[in-house]
This record gives structure tokens, C-alpha cells and sequence, in this order.
């Protein structure tokens, strides 16, 4: 039987606050946790454990994948928005988290800046998870990872390519770099790039920038890529289509990549622009298995932050 090890209060706001051998465990986690699922085995080791949502930020694949994953693992939900909780009404973030705290065992908040999450987090009782801030989206990366390892095995030594601006996804790539040893590749067209005061303590052998996108997916073992315009960005759609016209993930680009290398995108996509269609109905694109892996891996995430490691051992 399953032993439980009690821990304190996790938060999950980066990719970065679970340490490399935390990550790996959790990786593990969702695989079993997936396999369980596809075999139609109940799995109910969060009964009776209440998750609420906080959306600040619109929702598809980060609300359906909590909301059913916390159903399928036993506990309930509770779904508020800004415009049905006194968050809309310019109640203090901190009075929120008391009360809130109080009431659930666990909150996920979708957001903007990451501030908000951070002061969040300070006041409250339980576990606060990131389902999106401006600044980083470590449980889109989490599935990422998974659905990597998924089809390849192991990332570490690999060389993961982004095709985009310097957005929420791509910082959290360079945390999943530092902490599970593959290399990040980077490319976006000027004014777009990576701010080096957000880099500060990564390690310059994690990540290299390149001006050209076919040189960036030079040997990659995954390619992957956004929307152009992300939330909250859209009165810079028109400047940001020009600036990006030559950085669409098409087939040439791919050519490049290793003949064996895994397309992704995290969704909703804009084929013809971020991405060709060939590329993302293509035979290397997994972004189907990425989105579904949501589920798994944030069920895997719940796990870990309510009971701690299942198989007793504490982390290195």
C-alpha cells in the first residue's frame, strides 16, 4: 500500500520552485497517473479535497484539464471568475487568500502579472498553483516535458528550439533547461528578445539566442512555438504580424531539425501564421497528446502539493 509523507506548504508559481529531482518525481507521477486513467482505474486519492479556480485571464484547456482531473482524482471544484468573487471589486489580494485558504485545501489562479500570484501565495493557508501569468506558465511546460519524455524517453542533452517572442513559455523553458540539463534554443526578431536582467543565476551554457530561426532549429530534437499576439497584447497584433512574418514554423524550418525531432504548440493556434499547417497536422507535430497531457501532469502537480512523494523518500 501507498505510504503518504506529510510535507509543509508547497506553492507552485514557477517551474523552478520544484527542485530537478521534485520535477522528475512528478514526471513520473503523471505517467502513472495516465496510465491508470487509460485503463479506466478509479483513482481517487484527493476525496473529499476542494480545489477552487481563480480566472482573471480567459480559459479553455487550463480550466477543462483542472476541473476534470480534481473530478477524476475524488475532490470538487469551485470556479470563480473577477467578475463573481470580490477580486473584481478591488478586495485587498491579501484578504482574498485568507479567506479563501480557509475554505479549499488548494487554488490555481490564472492571472496577469506575477506579482499577484506572489502576494497571493504570501497570505494564504494552501497550496497556490500558476495557471498562466504575463511572466511564466510552468504548468504548460510541465506537460510539455512529459509529453516529450513520452515519445522520446529522456530531454535531458537535447536541444529544445523556440520560435517566438520572449513570452511566459519561453522563460519557463529556460528554468525546464537549468533544472533537467538540455539546452534551449531561442529566436525572435528584434525587439522581441530575451531581457538578460530576467536570466540573471541561468547558467549561459542553458540557453543561446539567434538572430535566425533556421539556425536556432539546427539539430533541434523539439521544435516549438506560440501565438504571436498573447493575451493582453492585442493592440500590438498588426506590428507584431510584420515583425514575425519570417518566423512561421514551416516546413523548411522543421527541415532543419533533427529528421526524428517533435513539433509542439500549447494552443490555440493560427495556422499560416506562428505555424503551417503541414508542420502542425504533420506527422512530428504531438500537440494533441501536449494538450491532453495537461490533465495528466496537473493531476500529477495536485498529488505532490496535497500528499507529498507517495513512495516515502524525501528529495537529494
Amino acid at each position: 500500500m501507498e505510504q503518504t509523507t506529510a510535507t509543509p506548504i508547497r506553492h507552485f508559481l514557477r517551474l523552478d520552485d520544484l527542485s530537478a529531482s521534485e520535477l522528475h518525481y512528478v514526471l513520473k507521477r503523471a505517467a502513472i497517473i495516465k496510465d491508470k486513467f487509460k485503463r479506466y482505474i478509479p483513482y481517487r486519492p484527493l476525496h473529499d479535497r476542494t480545489l477552487a479556480m481563480v480566472f482573471e485571464k480567459a480559459s479553455t484547456r487550463t480550466r477543462v484539464s483542472f476541473e476534470a482531473g480534481m473530478y477524476q482524482m475524488g475532490g470538487v471544484v469551485i470556479h470563480l471568475t473577477t467578475n463573481d468573487s470580490q477580486l473584481g471589486r478591488s478586495e485587498p489580494i491579501e484578504d482574498t487568500a485568507r479567506v479563501i485558504s480557509r475554505m479549499v485545501d488548494l487554488v490555481m489562479i490564472r492571472t496577469f502579472g506575477q506579482e499577484r500570484i506572489e502576494q497571493f501565495s504570501e497570505y494564504s493557508r494552501v497550496p497556490v498553483i500558476n495557471g498562466l501569468t504575463n511572466e511564466f506558465h510552468p504548468c504548460q511546460i510541465l506537460a510539455d516535458v512529459f509529453t516529450y519524455i513520452e515519445h522520446r524517453q529522456s530531454i535531458q542533452g537535447k536541444v529544445v528550439t523556440w520560435i517566438g517572442d520572449a513570452n511566459n513559455m519561453s522563460y519557463t523553458w529556460i528554468q525546464a533547461a537549468a533544472l533537467l540539463g538540455f539546452t534551449f534554443h531561442f529566436s525572435a526578431p528584434p525587439g522581441y528578445q530575451l531581457d538578460p536582467a530576467r536570466l540573471e543565476g541561468i547558467p549561459s551554457h542553458v540557453y543561446k539566442s539567434f538572430d535566425d530561426p533556421a539556425q536556432a532549429c539546427e539539430g533541434a530534437d523539439l521544435v516549438t512555438t506560440d501565438v504571436w499576439t498573447s493575451m493582453g497584447y492585442e493592440e500590438e497584433n498588426e506590428a507584431r504580424r510584420k515583425a514575425f512574418a519570417n518566423w512561421c514554423v514551416d516546413e523548411r524550418l522543421m527541415s532543419r531539425a533533427k529528421p526524428d525531432a517533435l513539433f509542439m504548440h500549447c494552443l490555440p493556434a493560427h495556422r499560416g501564421e506562428e505555424v503551417s499547417a503541414g508542420v502542425i497536422d504533420g506527422p512530428q507535430s504531438v500537440v494533441w497528446d501536449e494538450a491532453e497531457n495537461r490533465l495528466h501532469a496537473q493531476k500529477a502537480l495536485m498529488e505532490f502539493l496535497l500528499l507529498g512523494r507517495l513512495d516515502g523518500s524525501s528529495d537529494d
